[in-house]
């Protein structure tokens, strides 16, 4: 009998081949290269037909093949393994067995994914299976609330002529993560003109984090080559098109020049900025509006783009949906309830001080959407 040592290669196959679990090899598409005796044994499927082309995710029922799709291989991406997933695998006979999945993603030496290693364990044990979704439950939250909280934190621009606030309250009823996201930033090496936006993603949970950890960056990528407004949409509407990641997320831009305090400004469906100026009534800008992301059709005309004139003293507010809507009212009273409140408010508060009494006068104990709210006090027409 030969010393299995002689073999070092025939020998890791045949561990391979026997491991107490399913194993399977694929590459970055997931395509199978290689499946040892036990995954076959458990599925039914034989070795030359699980060879011919087919994809671990394809073997996924269909909600498994659409959390793959979401949630599974963006989580490989990002970090670079998921363990205790809990799927179920459609057997050759079209039967199903619950599975609790753990995967590793192989990069080359240039960084590159090139395979992905997944070993499989019959969750048959109802038990065993329930413990193991809820598990991996949460460590997909804490993926996408990590991912969130390093997206919407960073350095924010500061001079004397302004000064800029966030208030960022997470959703308290429900578990999932949002998709609000905000940035400031500066346009140009001389700080003459300051860039703000904010975002919201359609849907929560780790896809709707993942769809706005890539708009953040395309708005800034597109904003710093020198386009305005509307054009910055126009610049994500092709981005969105093109990598089919957040239709219909709603944004609103602006760009303000501080030496002539001009504020140009679109909105991707998204709600209308506030305007507080000290001399005026409380109001909402319902210029620049278009309908959001990837979803503006129109041959002969651009996205429009709304311009107004500030004078020192105000106060500019940007939000999300969450701190207006309730379940109870439509948009348009919550809109009304926020002109009042800032009117009540500013009485006693000023500049960003104001947008934090606001938001904790409006904050909802049973909100199901996050909150995202910056605010941009001009001090005055001096760079």
């Amino acid at each position: 009998m030969s010393d299995p040592t002689d073999d070092p290669a025939g020998s890791t196959e045949q561990l391979f081949d026997d491991a107490p679990c399913g194993w399977v090899l694929t590459d970055s598409a997931g395509v199978i290269v290689k499946a040892n005796s036990v995954f076959r044994s458990w599925t039914g499927y034989g070795e030359a037909e699980l060879l011919g082309g087919h994809r671990f995710q394809d073997l996924l029922a269909p909600g498994g093949q659409i959390y793959y799709q979401t949630h599974l291989e963006p989580m490989l991406r990002i970090a670079g393994s998921v363990s205790q997933v809990a799927l179920e695998l459609v057997c050759a006979d079209g039967s199903r067995l619950p599975a609790l999945v753990n995967s590793v993603l192989r990069r080359n030496d240039a960084a590159r994914a090139y395979e992905i290693s997944t070993m499989i364990f019959d969750a048959s044990d109802r038990r065993r299976y329930e413990q193991g979704l809820l598990e991996g439950q949460a460590r997909e939250r804490e993926i996408a609330q990590e991912l969130q909280r390093s997206m919407v934190s960073g350095v924010i621009p500061a001079a004397p002529s302004f000064v800029i606030d966030v208030v960022y309250s997470p959703a308290v009823a429900g578990l999932a993560v949002g998709g609000d996201w905000y940035d400031a930033f500066w346009l140009d090496g001389a700080q003459s003109t300051v860039a703000l936006v904010v975002g919201d993603v359609v849907g929560r949970g780790l896809g709707a984090a993942m769809t706005m950890a890539q708009l953040r960056p395309a708005v800034r990528a597109l904003a710093t080559t020198g386009l305005g407004p509307a054009a910055v949409l126009e610049g994500l509407d092709l981005y969105v098109s093109r990598y089919r990641s957040g239709k219909a997320s709603t944004a609103v831009y602006a760009q303000i020049d501080l030496a002539t305090l001009e504020m140009r400004f679109a909105c991707a469906g998204h709600p209308p900025p506030v305007v507080i100026d000290p001399n005026r009534e409380v109001c909402c800008d319902w210029t620049g509006r278009s309908t959001p992301l990837d979803t503006y059709r129109s041959d002969d005309s651009r996205r429009p783009e709304g311009t107004r004139q500030l004078v020192a003293g105000s106060t500019l507010l940007f939000y999300t949906d969450g701190l207006i809507e309730r379940r109870s009212n439509p948009e348009e009273d919550g809109l009304q309830r926020l002109i009042e409140t800032i009117t009540a408010q500013r009485e006693h508060f000023a500049g960003v001080a104001l947008a934090h009494a606001v938001a904790r006068v409006l904050h909802d104990p049973d909100q199901s959407d996050d909150v995202c709210l910056l605010a941009i006090q001009l001090n005055s027409t001096k760079t």
